[in-house]
């Protein structure tokens, strides 16, 4: 993050008014991880053939909110979407591009569990036109996929790798470190041979135990210690140098690639960008507006054959809301935000600028590698 000029590091393609970013939700997973505090539900059945006529019929929704606009992304996330059947994929695909139109060289991503039974349908996924996918490895070690709660072991996991890396033009994979007891040796070796893969993008995770989770009732118990705060800040360090070194630096706090291969549909997040969300428990925001879906599936279709889309709550924010929301998002990426004083407390900027935790040129402010462990904390400070 060090050597910056001026000018925000480009993105993959440019963002305009016209452009749109989409957000796809599917709720289910096979089991629900301890660490997870996203909205994911297991359930038994699932009738896809609702499933699919309800999701084409929120996006119908929000294509009549955001006309004249085009998609330069789309982003199937979870739960589990790549227990998606792949013609609905397709369907959902074909829809968006008959609302909206694609841009040149729009990224379609999926996210996917790297089972043996999910990596049979890679070909199909792409066929469908699905041309990134993440695959939540989240460990190189058995134990450590134990601990986590995942379904997978490491050799399974490589293999849907290797499968993935077949089907997809890019791949992006998660890790999670700074678990109980994992030493910058362990993490350091993981690291390594998670580079050594060739994927053009990592999702590197702190362990966090979030509220409401299996690690959280663990945690209140003395059942599960976390990584002491040190420790783990000395494995971030260790992971903006190994992963700098090889050529995938932190484009955010927690995303590293090679330049032009950041996720596009994140991108759009961290800059504030408009985009859409569908499906259940997704939060969307255009026209000056955020949208929330229902969380739980069952109302969230309840809500669709009510209202015709699934939203439950639709609030326009205010300039000066919208301006930390930025602020917060923004600081999050390496290359800053455009410098305004809107929403900045001046003195503080100065003063933690003067300790070396931001920098300001004429027209970005950004986190120094240092501010990055500090963010929360630097935030609380800042805005005003």
């Amino acid at each position: 993050m060090a050597g910056h000029n001026d000018s925000p590091t480009p993105g993959p393609t440019p963002e305009g008014k016209g452009s749109l970013a989409l957000y796809v939700h599917w709720p289910f997973c096979v089991s629900k991880c301890p660490y997870c505090d996203f909205n994911s539900h297991v359930r038994e059945t699932i009738d896809q053939e609702a499933w699919r006529a309800a999701l084409l019929a929120d996006f119908a929704h929000e294509a009549r909110e955001t006309a004249g606009r085009r998609l330069t992304s789309i982003f199937f996330g979870g739960g589990t979407p790549s227990l998606m059947p792949p013609a609905t994929v397709a369907a959902l695909i074909e829809a968006a591009e008959t609302h909206w139109g694609f841009a040149p060289g729009i990224e379609i991503t999926l996210e996917a569990n790297p089972s043996s039974v999910e990596a049979a349908r890679f070909a199909d996924l792409a066929a469908a036109g699905v041309n990134r996918v993440s695959l939540g490895l989240q460990a190189l070690d058995d134990d450590a996929l134990r601990f986590l709660g995942r379904a997978h072991d490491v050799s399974e996991g490589l293999m849907a790798l290797g499968t993935a890396q077949s089907a997809f033009d890019r791949v992006s994979f998660d890790l999670i470190y700074a678990l109980p007891g994992q030493s910058e040796a362990a993490w350091a070796a993981d690291l390594r041979q998670a580079l050594s893969f060739g994927t053009g993008h990592l999702s590197l995770y702190q362990l966090t135990i979030e509220p409401g989770t299996r690690f959280a009732t663990l945690a209140a118990r003395g059942d599960l210690v976390p990584a002491d705060p040190d420790e783990a800040a000395s494995l971030y360090e260790l992971t903006q140098e190994l992963t700098a070194a090889a050529g995938l630096p932190a484009y955010e706090i927690s995303n590293h690639a090679r330049r032009g291969e950041e996720s596009r549909h994140n991108l759009s997040y961290w800059r504030y960008d408009s985009y859409a969300g569908v499906g259940p428990g997704a939060h969307g925001r255009r026209g000056g507006c955020a949208t929330q879906r229902h969380k739980k599936p069952e109302n969230w279709l309840a809500a669709i054959a009510r209202n015709g889309h699934g939203i439950v709550e639709e609030t326009a924010v205010p300039p000066q809301d919208a301006r930390i929301e930025q602020l917060l998002m923004g600081l999050r990426l390496a290359e800053g935000i455009e410098f305004s004083s809107d929403g900045l407390d001046l003195a503080a900027v100065g003063r933690l600028e003067g300790q070396g935790l931001l920098e300001r040129t004429r027209n970005r402010l950004r986190a120094t590698p240092r501010g990055m462990l500090l963010l929360d904390a630097i935030l609380a400070e800042i805005v005003s």
